[in-house]
């Protein structure tokens, strides 16, 4: 059975309001989602409405199919029908705005993965760096001093005899082979004594 009565008040941000029958009675509750769908018009107070009367899941009086008793009266917005979480203002981004972002998330830690790889591996190569091999040739027919070269060694375990010890303490930067600052370079290993060859 279908009933007549005005719109008494209506909240357009959370989509409800309640009836006030033409017969008297307690105010009945309307949510927007009563509305025909069809419909171009937006719920104001003091609509003639014509509705039907169900119940809730608790059991309570609401306005079912409603529809406007005078709609050539009037003209106004098309009604809105936003999601909950839209109303509350906490509208999240859609599926494919969370799938860009784990995307780029997913980039950027990789790429951060790839560099500490490098690092990593450089660090590793650096140190385990095997001594590379003395320069043998003379530098004079006849000569018998090799001919040694800075090749970024540092340590005396990196080395073969004192005289390449105290050539690469001498000429090349960088090197840890002289803990005791005195000239020597590894006088536990090479060099130990200041005669040593």
């Amino acid at each position: 059975m279908r009933y007549e009565g005005r719109l008494a008040q209506w909240n357009d941000e959370r989509g409800f309001g309640f009836i006030e029958p033409a017969e008297g009675g307690d105010k009945i509750f309307v949510h927007i989602s009563a509305f025909a769908r069809s419909t171009a018009l937006r719920p104001q107070p003091g609509d003639r409405l014509s509705f039907e009367i169900g119940t809730d899941p608790k059991g309570r009086k609401q306005a079912r199919r409603v529809a406007w008793a005078d709609r050539a009266d009037r003209a106004s917005p098309p009604i809105r029908r936003t999601s909950a979480r839209r109303r509350e203002g906490t509208a999240g981004p859609g599926f494919l705005g969370r799938a860009v972002s784990f995307l780029l998330m997913l980039a950027i830690v990789a790429g951060l993965g790839w560099k500490g790889l490098q690092w990593w591996s450089a660090q590793r190569h650096g140190q385990a760096a095997a001594p590379a091999t003395v320069i043998e040739s003379r530098s004079a027919p006849g000569a018998d001093a090799p001919v040694f070269r800075c090749d970024g060694r540092q340590y005396c375990s990196q080395m073969t005899s004192c005289a390449e010890a105290t050539f690469f303490l001498r000429n090349c930067p960088g090197v840890k082979m002289d803990g005791n600052n005195d000239g020597i370079p590894c006088e536990q290993q090479w060099c130990t004594s200041p005669f040593a060859k």
